[in-house]
């Protein structure tokens, strides 16, 4: 809301306060939680006052408190690999199971290459099959040089054939050693090609399984950030999808404070929305250094100090109890309890929706 329509509210609570009895009626309209009946029709109004009014409020010094917004988890979905985008089948705000079929990648140049892999996967097979004979052919072949080089060496020895001719006996002896030394190599070989073709075959597969883009997590549709028929390079982003079991605000304490609190501190978050309800957390993250607060902090003062963030989950199992109700985005304030023996004040006892 702008400021100017902000203070023309506030103006037009003001004479209906005045019209009501007076400023004092109008503070103590706006700081308690049900409207009276006579005030019923402008409920809308009063109710977005309050919103932009920030009473005084005064808490234990065992209690921290900041101010942010509802955020949760974003999964990117992604495509592994580029291609033509040829279904989207969910939409924004669709609520979407584990499991389920978000998008789907054309995949006709991959069932091609696949059938590619596997002929050569066949032929590889063959290929291995046809070195494994040339090797028992090359065995019988060494065999038989070896008996001739025997028969040879004893037939010199009664002097029945000359030198040269055991000569040449060795020769063929020592070629058909080489031969089979070298058909063996031949299977080594077919064999790594036979892994490298089921290699191909696992990867091409792995690649026309990953063109069906999946939710990781049961969610909710953030964005959806393409179209059919648009054609997206490797890692290119189809969707973000909302873990809303994983619901989280982070809120920025000065040093006095969060040098108090502990991992697992418990914290109570009232949302803006639903100033009814307080909201059981825990504080799962404290950061290690300080930093100037970012812009979405409402003050300048607030904005230009040193603070350190700290983050407050709310549980999964209430998450997952009023799932269809998780927004993301509100603001919020979230107290944190820095001395776990005290207990809560009145208003940030536990109230939750039914």
């Amino acid at each position: 809301m702008s400021t100017k329509s902000t203070l023309k509210t506030i103006s037009t609570v003001v004479i209906l306060a005045l019209v009501a009895g007076g400023g004092w009626y109008a503070w103590q309209v706006l700081k308690s939680d049900e409207i009276p009946e006579k005030l019923e029709p402008y409920s809308e109004v009063i109710n977005e006052v309050k919103s932009h009014i920030k009473t005084t409020e005064e808490l234990p010094d065992y209690i921290a408190s900041g101010n942010g917004r509802i955020e949760a988890t974003e999964y990117d979905i992604a495509t592994k690999i580029a291609g033509r985008l040829t279904k989207v089948l969910a939409e924004e705000g669709d609520t979407v199971e584990a499991g389920q079929t978000l998008a789907v990648i054309d995949t006709d140049d991959l069932n091609a290459q696949l059938r590619e892999a596997n002929a050569s996967y066949k032929e590889a097979v063959e290929a291995r099959k046809y070195a494994i004979a040339i090797v028992e052919q090359y065995k019988s072949e060494l065999t038989y040089a070896q008996t001739e080089l025997r028969r040879f060496l004893e037939l010199s020895k009664k002097g029945h054939v000359s030198q040269e001719n055991v000569d040449q006996k060795r020769t063929a002896f020592k070629s058909a050693d080489a031969a089979l030394k070298a058909a063996n190599i031949k299977v080594v070989q077919s064999a790594s090609g036979i892994e490298a073709a089921e290699a191909r075959i696992q990867r091409l597969k792995a690649n026309i399984d990953d063109s069906t883009l999946k939710a990781p997590i049961k969610g909710r549709v953030l964005y959806r950030l393409a179209e059919p028929g648009e054609v997206l390079a490797s890692g290119g982003k189809v969707m973000t999808v909302l873990d809303l079991t994983d619901v989280y605000m982070s809120i920025f304490l000065p040093t006095a404070e969060a040098g108090k609190v502990t991992i697992g501190a418990e914290a109570r978050m009232i949302i803006d929305a639903i100033p009814q309800y307080t909201i059981p957390a825990k504080v799962t993250f404290v950061a290690a250094e300080a930093q100037f607060t970012p812009r979405s902090v409402e003050t300048r003062a607030e904005r230009d100090k040193l603070m350190f963030r700290v983050k407050v989950k709310i549980d999964s199992a209430l998450l997952k109890k009023h799932i269809q109700k998780v927004k993301t985005g509100v603001p919020g304030v979230t107290y944190i309890s820095l001395d776990p023996e005290k207990g809560w004040t009145d208003k940030l006892e536990l109230r939750l929706p039914e």
